[in-house]
Protein backbone atom coordinates (compact mmCIF):
# COMPACT_ATOMS: atom_id res chain seq x y z
CA UNK A 1 0.00 0.00 0.00
CA UNK A 2 1.25 3.50 -0.86
CA UNK A 3 0.19 6.56 1.16
CA UNK A 4 0.68 10.20 0.25
CA UNK A 5 0.14 13.50 2.05
CA UNK A 6 0.93 17.12 1.16
CA UNK A 7 -0.30 20.67 1.42
CA UNK A 8 -1.00 22.18 -1.98
CA UNK A 9 -0.51 25.84 -2.88
CA UNK A 10 -1.30 28.30 -5.62
CA UNK A 11 2.27 27.84 -6.84
CA UNK A 12 1.78 24.12 -7.32
CA UNK A 13 -1.53 24.64 -9.06
CA UNK A 14 0.05 27.14 -11.44
CA UNK A 15 2.90 24.78 -12.24
CA UNK A 16 0.53 21.90 -12.84
CA UNK A 17 -2.17 23.75 -14.73
CA UNK A 18 -1.01 22.58 -18.14
CA UNK A 19 -1.87 18.96 -17.31
CA UNK A 20 -4.36 19.08 -14.45
CA UNK A 21 -7.89 20.26 -13.91
CA UNK A 22 -8.79 21.45 -10.40
CA UNK A 23 -12.52 21.74 -9.83
CA UNK A 24 -13.65 24.56 -7.53
CA UNK A 25 -17.09 25.41 -8.92
CA UNK A 26 -19.45 26.62 -6.19
CA UNK A 27 -17.17 25.10 -3.58
CA UNK A 28 -18.36 27.38 -0.78
CA UNK A 29 -22.06 27.55 -1.66
CA UNK A 30 -24.48 26.34 1.04
CA UNK A 31 -26.57 23.21 0.44
CA UNK A 32 -29.60 23.87 -1.72
CA UNK A 33 -32.74 24.34 0.33
CA UNK A 34 -34.66 22.52 -2.39
CA UNK A 35 -32.99 19.60 -4.11
CA UNK A 36 -32.40 20.52 -7.74
CA UNK A 37 -31.73 16.90 -8.75
CA UNK A 38 -28.61 15.30 -10.17
CA UNK A 39 -29.73 15.98 -13.74
CA UNK A 40 -29.20 19.69 -13.01
CA UNK A 41 -25.50 19.19 -12.27
CA UNK A 42 -23.03 20.17 -15.01
CA UNK A 43 -20.50 17.72 -13.56
CA UNK A 44 -22.35 14.42 -13.24
CA UNK A 45 -25.59 12.68 -14.11
CA UNK A 46 -27.53 9.52 -13.23
CA UNK A 47 -25.92 6.54 -14.96
CA UNK A 48 -27.45 3.69 -16.89
CA UNK A 49 -26.79 0.25 -15.46
CA UNK A 50 -24.83 -2.31 -17.46
CA UNK A 51 -21.35 -2.08 -18.99
CA UNK A 52 -19.59 0.89 -20.57
CA UNK A 53 -16.01 1.78 -21.39
CA UNK A 54 -13.86 3.89 -19.11
CA UNK A 55 -13.42 7.39 -20.46
CA UNK A 56 -10.91 8.03 -23.30
CA UNK A 57 -8.15 8.85 -20.81
CA UNK A 58 -8.86 5.76 -18.74
CA UNK A 59 -10.67 7.50 -15.89
CA UNK A 60 -13.34 5.53 -14.05
CA UNK A 61 -16.42 7.70 -14.45
CA UNK A 62 -19.32 5.39 -13.48
CA UNK A 63 -19.90 4.58 -9.82
CA UNK A 64 -22.45 3.70 -7.23
CA UNK A 65 -22.25 6.55 -4.71
CA UNK A 66 -23.83 6.44 -1.27
CA UNK A 67 -25.55 9.54 0.08
CA UNK A 68 -23.07 11.55 2.18
CA UNK A 69 -22.63 10.48 5.79
CA UNK A 70 -21.86 13.02 8.55
CA UNK A 71 -18.21 12.84 9.65
CA UNK A 72 -15.89 14.74 11.94
CA UNK A 73 -13.97 16.57 9.22
CA UNK A 74 -10.57 15.21 10.26
CA UNK A 75 -8.42 14.71 7.16
CA UNK A 76 -5.11 13.95 8.84
CA UNK A 77 -3.74 10.43 8.42
CA UNK A 78 -5.17 9.34 11.77
CA UNK A 79 -8.52 10.97 10.99
CA UNK A 80 -8.88 9.43 7.52
CA UNK A 81 -7.82 6.01 8.80
CA UNK A 82 -10.33 6.23 11.64
CA UNK A 83 -13.09 7.04 9.15
CA UNK A 84 -12.04 4.14 6.90
CA UNK A 85 -12.03 1.72 9.82
CA UNK A 86 -15.33 2.85 11.33
CA UNK A 87 -18.33 0.64 10.56
CA UNK A 88 -21.06 2.83 9.09
CA UNK A 89 -23.20 0.04 7.64
CA UNK A 90 -23.01 -3.77 7.36
CA UNK A 91 -20.50 -5.30 4.91
CA UNK A 92 -19.28 -1.87 3.85
CA UNK A 93 -16.01 -3.32 2.50
CA UNK A 94 -17.73 -6.15 0.62
CA UNK A 95 -21.11 -4.95 -0.63
CA UNK A 96 -21.70 -4.36 -4.34
CA UNK A 97 -24.92 -2.36 -4.34
CA UNK A 98 -27.56 -1.64 -6.95
CA UNK A 99 -29.08 1.68 -7.90
CA UNK A 100 -31.67 2.59 -5.28
CA UNK A 101 -30.47 0.16 -2.60
CA UNK A 102 -30.79 1.61 0.88
CA UNK A 103 -28.69 1.18 4.02
CA UNK A 104 -29.25 2.39 7.55
CA UNK A 105 -26.46 4.61 8.89
CA UNK A 106 -27.27 5.45 12.49
CA UNK A 107 -30.72 7.03 12.40
CA UNK A 108 -30.47 7.97 8.73
CA UNK A 109 -31.47 5.95 5.70
CA UNK A 110 -28.95 6.44 2.87
CA UNK A 111 -29.40 5.47 -0.77
CA UNK A 112 -26.91 4.11 -3.29
CA UNK A 113 -27.16 5.99 -6.59
CA UNK A 114 -25.65 5.12 -9.98
CA UNK A 115 -23.84 8.17 -11.37
CA UNK A 116 -21.65 9.03 -14.31
CA UNK A 117 -19.06 11.80 -14.13
CA UNK A 118 -18.96 14.10 -17.17
CA UNK A 119 -15.29 14.94 -16.63
CA UNK A 120 -12.25 13.07 -15.33
CA UNK A 121 -13.19 13.75 -11.70
CA UNK A 122 -16.17 12.52 -9.70
CA UNK A 123 -17.63 15.71 -8.25
CA UNK A 124 -18.86 14.64 -4.83
CA UNK A 125 -19.72 18.22 -3.93
CA UNK A 126 -22.26 18.27 -6.76
CA UNK A 127 -23.49 14.82 -5.77
CA UNK A 128 -24.44 16.19 -2.35
CA UNK A 129 -25.39 19.76 -3.29
CA UNK A 130 -27.82 18.87 -6.08
CA UNK A 131 -29.62 16.52 -3.72
CA UNK A 132 -29.93 19.29 -1.13
CA UNK A 133 -27.58 17.47 1.24
CA UNK A 134 -24.69 18.84 3.33
CA UNK A 135 -21.29 19.03 1.66
CA UNK A 136 -18.96 19.83 4.59
CA UNK A 137 -17.68 17.40 7.22
CA UNK A 138 -19.04 14.47 5.25
CA UNK A 139 -17.87 10.97 4.34
CA UNK A 140 -18.49 9.62 0.83
CA UNK A 141 -18.45 5.96 -0.23
CA UNK A 142 -18.16 4.80 -3.84
CA UNK A 143 -18.13 1.34 -5.48
CA UNK A 144 -17.82 0.15 -9.06
CA UNK A 145 -16.88 -2.98 -11.00
CA UNK A 146 -14.01 -2.70 -13.47
CA UNK A 147 -14.04 -5.44 -16.09
CA UNK A 148 -10.76 -6.42 -17.73
CA UNK A 149 -10.60 -8.44 -20.99
CA UNK A 150 -7.46 -10.23 -19.75
CA UNK A 151 -5.23 -10.64 -16.74
CA UNK A 152 -3.02 -7.56 -16.47
CA UNK A 153 0.12 -7.79 -14.33
CA UNK A 154 2.09 -4.79 -13.08
CA UNK A 155 -0.74 -2.27 -13.10
CA UNK A 156 -1.13 0.60 -10.67
CA UNK A 157 -4.25 2.33 -9.38
CA UNK A 158 -3.58 6.08 -9.71
CA UNK A 159 -5.84 8.41 -7.73
CA UNK A 160 -6.41 11.96 -6.57
CA UNK A 161 -8.85 13.29 -4.00
CA UNK A 162 -10.05 16.32 -2.08
CA UNK A 163 -9.62 15.73 0.79
CA UNK A 164 -8.33 12.43 2.25
CA UNK A 165 -9.24 9.04 0.80
CA UNK A 166 -8.63 5.29 0.95
CA UNK A 167 -9.00 2.95 -2.04
CA UNK A 168 -9.50 -0.82 -2.26
CA UNK A 169 -9.38 -3.27 -5.19
CA UNK A 170 -10.93 -6.72 -4.68
CA UNK A 171 -11.03 -6.16 -0.94
CA UNK A 172 -7.37 -5.18 -0.57
CA UNK A 173 -6.36 -1.65 0.35
CA UNK A 174 -4.16 -0.30 -2.44
CA UNK A 175 -3.58 3.40 -1.90
CA UNK A 176 -4.49 6.32 0.37
CA UNK A 177 -4.21 10.11 0.49
CA UNK A 178 -4.20 12.31 3.58
CA UNK A 179 -4.47 16.02 4.30
CA UNK A 180 -6.48 19.05 3.23
CA UNK A 181 -5.50 18.73 -0.42
CA UNK A 182 -6.73 19.46 -3.93
CA UNK A 183 -7.57 16.74 -6.44
CA UNK A 184 -4.70 16.21 -8.85
CA UNK A 185 -4.65 13.69 -11.67
CA UNK A 186 -2.50 10.68 -10.72
CA UNK A 187 -1.60 12.40 -7.44
CA UNK A 188 -0.34 9.11 -6.07
CA UNK A 189 -0.39 5.50 -7.23
CA UNK A 190 -0.42 2.07 -5.67
CA UNK A 191 2.34 -0.48 -5.83
CA UNK A 192 2.15 -2.71 -8.88
CA UNK A 193 -0.35 -5.57 -8.72
CA UNK A 194 -2.28 -7.87 -11.05
CA UNK A 195 -5.71 -6.88 -12.31
CA UNK A 196 -7.78 -10.03 -12.72
CA UNK A 197 -9.39 -11.07 -15.97
CA UNK A 198 -13.10 -10.35 -15.64
CA UNK A 199 -14.60 -8.33 -12.81
CA UNK A 200 -12.60 -6.35 -10.25
CA UNK A 201 -14.33 -4.44 -7.46
CA UNK A 202 -12.99 -0.94 -6.82
CA UNK A 203 -14.09 0.90 -3.70
CA UNK A 204 -13.25 4.24 -2.07
CA UNK A 205 -14.00 6.41 0.92
CA UNK A 206 -13.41 10.17 0.68
CA UNK A 207 -13.35 12.26 3.86
CA UNK A 208 -14.11 15.98 3.54
CA UNK A 209 -13.88 18.89 5.96
CA UNK A 210 -15.18 21.88 3.99
CA UNK A 211 -15.32 23.34 0.50
CA UNK A 212 -14.82 21.31 -2.65
CA UNK A 213 -14.87 17.51 -2.50
CA UNK A 214 -14.11 15.24 -5.45
CA UNK A 215 -11.83 12.43 -6.60
CA UNK A 216 -10.48 10.70 -9.69
CA UNK A 217 -9.04 7.27 -10.44
CA UNK A 218 -7.67 5.24 -13.32
CA UNK A 219 -5.42 2.24 -13.90
CA UNK A 220 -1.94 2.67 -15.36
CA UNK A 221 0.03 -0.03 -17.15
CA UNK A 222 3.62 -1.10 -16.44
CA UNK A 223 4.88 1.88 -18.48
CA UNK A 224 2.72 4.36 -16.61
CA UNK A 225 0.27 4.80 -19.47
CA UNK A 226 -3.52 4.90 -18.88
CA UNK A 227 -5.33 1.61 -19.54
CA UNK A 228 -8.31 2.35 -21.76
CA UNK A 229 -9.50 -1.14 -22.74
CA UNK A 230 -11.49 -1.58 -19.53
CA UNK A 231 -15.22 -1.47 -18.89
CA UNK A 232 -17.10 -0.36 -15.84
CA UNK A 233 -20.10 -2.47 -14.88
CA UNK A 234 -23.00 -1.22 -12.78
CA UNK A 235 -25.22 -4.27 -12.19
CA UNK A 236 -28.96 -3.90 -12.60
CA UNK A 237 -31.25 -5.28 -9.94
Amino acid sequence: MITFSRFTSAFLVALSGFSLTVSVTAADAPPAKTALGLNASPALKPAQTGAAKVNPDGFISRWFLLDPIPGDGRVTESGVRASAQKEYFPDQLAVVPHDGDKVQVGNTECTWRAIEAKQHNVNLYHFAFYQGKPTSNQVFWGVTIVESPEEMPNVRLAVGSNSGSVWWVNGEEKVALYGDIQTFIDDTASKKFTLKKGQNIVRFIVVNNGGMVDCCARFLDADGKPITKLNTVLPAK
